[in-house]
């Protein structure tokens, strides 16, 4: 069975058996009964509850096969979801109000225990009579010690999850000589200024660096290298565990990632909802402002009153971008592609009012509407300015593994002045630390831009 197929099932087979559990604990508690004052209750929390149980499942690793690779893993990542589960289920039932107050905290009770022994005896089961199918990860050590061996062989003995060590990467030149480059099992590959053609010529997928080696260097020269996408982990030194934390554990060797994937699911899925409720409300309230904007541009610059352009947005997917347009027709005619400037001669009197207060950006509600914008992102830009700068700047294309946005980190942080270089900058805070906090910061920070005109594009 593949990874993500056991992992829908185990949510589905939770699902199924939390309820299950809680209904034999209603039959345990009433002798065989369902007497509606208790059970009814239950049925309308029912929902609620089976999410709770999913989430503390989810906190605690059940849907990560390998974290719950022997027994009593399962069994300790059961009873800690289990008992979140039933704790935050007590506090539900205590603030519901007293509709709910006839759910019989005897069955709650009754219930953590069978949840733990049914929840812990499928997954025994199941793991005994089937084997999960995992992606291959090629992956490569950086280290030519006694740990790095001891890395690799243990990452070597968790081939069944599809681990494939290619060999090691000597940390310098000198390293490499004194080691050799031949070994029975792991060969050394060669020395850390070899590993970026390494990385691309065999397809690794993770990098595991054990020597303590400039890591600020290999983030720059891999993790934003535009070869490839891989995922970088340290075994951590003291100063790397005062300022992150461990990710995971190979036997008792600590691991740190240092290219995590930008946001969890959750945090994609509620983004898209704010979205999509934001946008609709903006142009519903905003229809009026629309109007007047669009008969301020016809009758002083003539049609078309929209400007459409085609983008790059997510995963370098072109897409049309729709704006007021701020400029005399034919803008380019003359100069081909060039960014606009604070004092561009291209644009209107209109335009500049309009791009003063954002008003040129409204348009871009139906995009984030369409999915193909959101609210906060780094801003899109056109293909051939793309091109260029994939080309000149590193890590530039790691900008576009999210949406682009409306407004974003760099809009309300730099001056339209600022460098390609400095706006990647703060593309790249934004990516790998965006939260819902951080873009309502951002979206207040707009209002203060567009409501005093500061740095107006």
């Amino acid at each position: 069975m593949k990874r993500s197929r056991f992992i829908a099932l185990s949510v589905v087979l939770d699902a199924l058996f939390v309820n299950v559990g809680i209904v034999a604990s209603f039959y345990l508690r009433f002798g065989g009964n369902l007497p509606a004052f208790n059970f009814d209750p239950y049925l309308g929390l029912a929902p609620t509850i089976t999410v709770i149980y999913l989430a503390g499942g989810y906190v605690y690793g059940l849907y990560e096969p390998e974290r719950t690779e022997h027994p009593w893993a399962v069994a300790r990542a059961v009873v800690a979801s289990v008992s979140l589960g039933t704790a935050l289920t007590t506090a539900l039932l205590f603030f519901a109000g007293p509709d709910f107050f006839s759910f019989s905290r005897l069955v709650i009770v009754i219930s953590y225990f069978v949840l733990m022994v049914t929840l812990s005896l499928w997954r025994m089961v199941f793991l005994r009579i089937s084997s999960i199918t995992w992606p291959e990860q090629r992956l490569v050590v950086v280290g030519a010690d006694a740990i790095a061996y001891e890395v690799a062989e243990e990452f070597s003995r968790r081939s069944k999850w599809g681990y494939r060590v290619e060999g090691l990467i000597a940390p310098n030149a000198a390293a490499l000589e004194a080691v050799g480059t031949e070994d029975s099992v792991f060969p050394m590959l060669g020395a850390l200024e070899d590993l970026t053609s390494i990385v691309a010529e065999r397809h690794i997928d993770r990098v595991v660096v054990v020597s303590p080696i400039a890591v600020r260097e290999l983030i720059e020269r891999l993790a934003l290298a535009d070869e490839s996408r891989v995922r970088v982990d340290v075994v951590p030194e003291l100063y790397e565990i005062f300022i992150g934390t461990v990710d995971s554990m190979v036997a008792d060797i600590p691991l740190m990632e240092i290219t995590r994937s930008t946001v969890p699911p959750w945090f994609v899925a509620a983004k898209r909802a704010v979205d999509i409720v934001g946008s609709l409300v903006l142009l519903v309230v905003l229809s009026p402002v629309l109007l007047v904007a669009a008969l301020a541009v016809l009758l002083s610059a003539g049609s078309p009153t929209l400007f459409v352009q085609e983008r790059v947005g997510q995963d370098l997917r072109p897409f049309n971008l729709y704006k007021f347009r701020t400029m005399v027709n034919d803008a380019e005619k003359e100069t081909g592609p060039v960014l606009a400037t604070e004092d561009d001669a291209r644009i209107t009197v209109v335009g500049r009012v309009l791009r003063t207060y954002r008003v040129d950006e409204l348009p871009q509600l139906v995009n984030i509407l369409k999915g193909e914008m959101s609210f906060v992102g780094p801003r899109p830009e056109r293909a051939f300015f793309v091109d260029r700068f994939i080309r000149d700047i590193p890590g530039y294309r790691e900008r576009f593994r999210i949406k682009p946005g409306v407004t974003g980190l760099a809009q309300v942080s730099g001056s339209y002045a600022t460098t390609p270089e400095r706006k990647l900058k703060y593309d790249l805070i934004y990516m790998y630390h965006q939260n819902l906090p951080m873009d309502a910061q951002i979206m207040v920070e707009t209002m203060r831009v567009v409501l005093t005109g500061r740095g107006a594009r």
